[in-house]
């Protein structure tokens, strides 16, 4: 079981004017990801299994105030990726960031953290607000706001949270989880200084709730998010497998590659393990999980 106390948790104080401190004085390992598909993302940190937004339904629609339509299934199962440490729950809320199987997982699993509301509503669930972090073995991991929509979301989508991991000996990794707003990007980065990797929720997702605004970054906005990410490096997900996605990752790419920074993506493919090394100028995509 991985230890963590309520002695973990503090709150992280405002930095402002973070003065960027070089690549080359900090050092990067690789990062190993693999894409379950939707926002599910496997990865290990620190000696620990990390998965974010779990989705493991096979396609099939769902009903509610707003009907959402998943359109693929997992690339890999539960049983394939072996015992999660960590789960990483931007919000409970939505089907494409945790559907059914996702829910059941989510019982197997020691830690799972999230916001304060779905604590309140998932039994197990460790609740935290935005800034505040906890340590877990050697990774601290701090919830960072995001805002799943225009100005005043949360009242109809609820609150969202995205997570930044730091550990000796690994990449600073940012998770953007469901958020729309370019501006928290920039707090975000002020506030926590270099990120190494940045995983960014993307796919221009609108399900109509605010009309013709976007719930999650869309190509632009996306881009906008990566410079203010500094030099980091751009992991996108959630952009494929839901029928609310209204742009593909084709287009990311066209957008990045107009804007100078085609270089910094690094797309993962659903069911293959993407290993990227900064510090040794290495990427490479290895074979399922």
């Amino acid at each position: 079981m991985v230890d963590m106390t309520t002695s973990d948790v503090t709150t992280i104080p405002t930095r402002p004017g973070v003065a960027a401190t070089s690549r080359g004085q900090r050092e990067v390992h690789r990062f190993e990801a693999l894409l379950v598909g939707g926002p599910t993302l496997h990865f290990r940190y620190a000696g620990l299994a990390f998965l974010t937004d779990p989705t493991f339904d096979e396609p099939g629609d769902y009903e509610g105030a707003i009907a959402l339509h998943k359109l693929t299934g997992p690339a890999v199962r539960p049983d394939e990726l072996g015992p999660i440490d960590v789960v990483l729950l931007s919000h409970d809320q939505h089907f494409d960031n945790l559907d059914r199987a996702g829910r059941e997982l989510l019982a197997t699993v020691d830690t799972v953290l999230s916001t304060p509301d779905a604590a309140g509503r998932i039994e197990g669930v460790t609740g935290l607000e935005a800034w505040q972090a906890v340590s877990i073995g050697e990774a601290e991991i701090t919830a960072v706001p995001a805002l799943h929509g225009p100005e005043g979301a949360e009242v109809q989508s609820g609150v969202v949270t995205g997570f930044v991991l730091r550990a000796p000996g690994e990449p600073v990794v940012y998770v953007s989880g469901d958020n729309a707003s370019v501006e928290l990007v920039r707090e975000i980065a002020g506030r926590v200084g270099p990120i190494d990797v940045a995983i960014l929720f993307t796919g221009a997702a609108n399900p109509g709730r605010f009309g013709d605004v976007d719930v999650t970054l869309n190509a632009r906005t996306a881009l906008e998010a990566a410079v203010a990410l500094g030099d980091a490096l751009i992991v996108p997900i959630h952009a494929e497998g839901w029928a609310h996605f209204s742009e593909t990752l084709e287009r990311l790419e066209l957008v990045f590659g107009y804007g100078g920074e085609a270089e910094r993506l690094r797309v993962p493919e659903k069911g293959r393990r993407l290993v990227v090394d900064r510090s040794a100028g290495l990427e490479d995509v290895a074979g399922r999980a």
